[in-house]
């Protein structure tokens, strides 16, 4: 098997993995959120799995609100910004898959000139602003190849400067939290 081969199984195993997993977390939504009962390793995993669906949406954000009025909110904020930004993956690997289709999209002509030219820099805007289209985002740094650690580092700072804000709203708005 010649390197091309190997890279057209790897892309199409990723497009495929990408979609099953959003696919089976959409279907399964409301059993995801009976993981927040399991403290801050549950809010982590509520977090990257609610961030690991494609274009489907799954409000996340309003159970890190809720998780920030009952545990300390910078922790809420820690452990749900950090699944939120390991979920984001699955964009990246669609991206990194399906790169031709990716190009020939509408919407990719209007966001990649802004990755391409600030790079990690447009992923912390896009990460960080509340939008269900960071999938897009994430399609994008992959088909472009943008260096993993780049865009994990990028989209984790705005993915938990955006949940230390509804964690901390959260916390305002629903009661104060304890000092766990």
């Amino acid at each position: 098997m010649t390197q091309e081969q190997r890279t057209r199984w790897l892309r199409i195993l990723a497009l495929v993995f990408a979609v099953g997993l959003t696919l089976f977390l959409y279907l399964n939504r409301h059993r995801v959120q009976h993981l927040q009962g399991y403290g801050y390793a549950g809010i982590f995993l509520v977090s990257l799995l609610t961030n690991a669906t494609l274009i489907l949406p799954i409000p996340g954000v309003l159970i890190t609100s809720a998780m920030g009025a009952v545990f300390n909110p910078f922790w809420v904020a820690l452990a749900a910004g950090s699944g939120a930004a390991l979920g984001e993956l699955s964009g990246y690997l669609v991206g990194f898959s399906g790169q031709g289709i990716v190009e020939r999209a509408q919407w990719h002509d209007r966001i990649e000139p802004y990755i391409r030219r600030y790079g990690g820099l447009a992923i912390l805007v896009m990460a960080f602003v509340p939008n269900p289209a960071f999938d897009v985002a994430g399609i994008i740094a992959g088909a472009l190849k943008m260096p993993l650690r780049i865009f994990l580092f990028w989209c984790w700072l705005g993915k938990v400067l955006k949940m230390l804000i509804f964690a901390y709203s959260g916390a305002l708005l629903l009661g104060s939290p304890s000092p766990s």
